[in-house]
């Protein structure tokens, strides 16, 4: 069988300021190291003259990540953030059950919202 081009097995992708992406450190990896994947957000794009593309990552944890090829970043969509309170269960006994609390917080912010009679603030002296 013979093996696939990187070309062949990545879809190119071009990636935006304020992105959720999983970065892949290639010296840590290919050094057998720990902690060598983990998740960024893109803070700057840097474009060379030759039309190349870098990227400086925020990991989530702390940190700078500076001027990474695309090669090694692979975005994170948001609904794959949101997928659980767009499942949820919203009927049943353990319905939320299955919700991180997160989820729960924000259904519970939205029908608190959502239940609020609408008016004017008070008035003021």
């Amino acid at each position: 069988m013979p093996f696939a081009t990187s070309a062949a097995t990545t879809a190119a992708t071009a990636f935006k300021i304020d992105d959720f992406v999983l970065y892949r450190d290639p010296a840590m990896f290919w050094a057998g190291k720990p902690g060598h994947t983990f998740v960024c957000r893109v803070s700057n794009v840097v474009r060379f003259t030759n039309g190349e593309c870098r990227y400086n990552l925020l990991p989530v944890t702390g940190g700078l990540v500076r001027e990474v090829q695309g090669d090694y970043m692979r975005l994170l969509p948001p609904a794959d953030a949101m997928r659980d309170i767009d499942t949820a269960p919203l009927n049943g006994d353990d319905a939320a059950g299955g919700m991180t609390a997160a989820a729960m917080a924000w259904l519970t912010q939205q029908a608190a919202t959502a239940n609020r009679r609408p008016g004017l603030p008070a008035l003021r002296d």
